[in-house]
């Protein structure tokens, strides 16, 4: 069964990174570059504090420095100690058939730290807002989903890899939003 998803993750892979044109290749490169979206983090963290003030900000950088690492750190356990399965560009039987527009390939891929840590930034943040900005975790969720297929399109990432990572971002982004509540409500309120 097992032999089977894994297959079925292959074929999705091949169909979904060939639907990429060298048209495009260019802006893919601009999705899944880490640096890309730091504006966006400005801009969320001006939000908190201007909704949230001064000691909540402070409060909530070292509780999002606290997310990204664990979510980092725990993706790293998965990709080298857990799981260690090669990513698709390293694949010798998928270099004439897929296409490779990343710079680099490491060396395995599940899974996605990119997936990981954009929807734990999305939905910690998107939680974090929500009663000023309805709909802003909406847009969030749909960004993280964006930079996450950005992973499949340049040839890093099997879809399942960036499943698993949005899902692990998931439920690292709300536990850590369950974490600074309790934080604010102890040492802020």
């Amino acid at each position: 069964m097992l032999d089977q998803l894994l297959q079925y993750d292959k074929e999705l892979f091949l169909f979904l990174n060939n639907l990429g044109s060298p048209t495009w290749d260019g802006f893919w490169l601009v999705v899944t570059n880490k640096l890309t979206f730091i504006p966006l983090y400005v801009a969320l963290l001006f939000l908190v504090y201007k909704k949230l003030g001064l000691k909540s900000m402070l409060l909530l950088l070292l509780v999002i420095a606290a997310m990204i690492t664990f979510t980092d750190q725990i993706t790293n356990l998965f990709k080298y100690v857990i799981a260690k399965r090669p990513r698709p560009c390293r694949e010798e039987n998928f270099q004439s058939i897929m296409r490779y527009v990343a710079p680099r390939c490491g060396r395995y891929g599940f899974f996605s730290g990119h997936a990981a840590n954009s929807m734990a930034a999305a939905v910690f943040a998107g939680l974090l807002l929500k009663p000023y900005y309805k709909k802003l975790i909406f847009i969030l969720l749909f960004w993280s989903a964006f930079v996450a297929y950005s992973r499949i399109y340049v040839g890093v990432h099997y879809p399942l890899d960036i499943f698993c990572g949005l899902a692990f971002g998931a439920m690292s982004g709300y536990g850590f939003y369950r974490l600074q509540a309790y934080l604010r409500k102890r040492f802020i309120s």
